[in-house]
């Protein structure tokens, strides 16, 4: 952790997100506010993030490579959820392993709007999973079934 600390040691990164592009106005804002808050606090940007995407979707892309990228040693968001609605003490837990920090600029969170799109995309989501296993387990009986008749004609002949 210390030779982080001393090769990088005030080097940051910013990840703004909003749930949908109708909040990509917000987007905006919100990353030139975390630029002016890590300006203000003297530290180097190393890169600016900004994703539309919902907080439950666990393989946004830019969050992905920016959690894989070695040059910076803290990570500032606006709020948690910005950076997940979920496991946020995972990753917390992780980036201190690696002798990283994530700066959570403003605690508190009242932002129902993509709370409810977040909801919506949970729905959303389990329903896919579920139509998804009924058409996995339709399949997989259709294939055990052709092979079952597979086998009944080669015993027959």
């Amino acid at each position: 952790m210390e030779n982080i600390e001393k090769r990088l040691p005030d080097k940051v990164c910013i990840y703004a997100r909003v749930s949908s592009s109708e909040n990509k106005d917000n987007l905006q804002r919100q990353a030139q506010r975390l630029e002016e808050y890590a300006i203000a606090r003297g530290y180097q940007i190393h890169k600016v993030v900004k994703e539309i995407g919902s907080g439950v979707n666990d393989n946004r892309k830019q969050l992905n490579n920016l959690l894989i990228d070695k040059d910076y040693r803290i990570l500032i968001v606006e709020h948690k959820d910005r950076l997940t609605r979920f496991g946020f003490n995972y990753i917390n837990t992780w980036f201190e392993d690696v002798g990283k920090k994530v700066e959570v600029v403003n605690e508190s969170v009242n932002d129902k709007g993509d709370l409810m799109q977040d909801f919506i995309s949970i729905i959303t989501s389990f329903c896919a999973r579920i139509y998804g296993l009924r058409r996995s387990k339709r399949k997989t009986e259709k294939i055990i079934k052709e092979l079952k008749d597979d086998k009944e004609a080669q015993a027959s002949s």
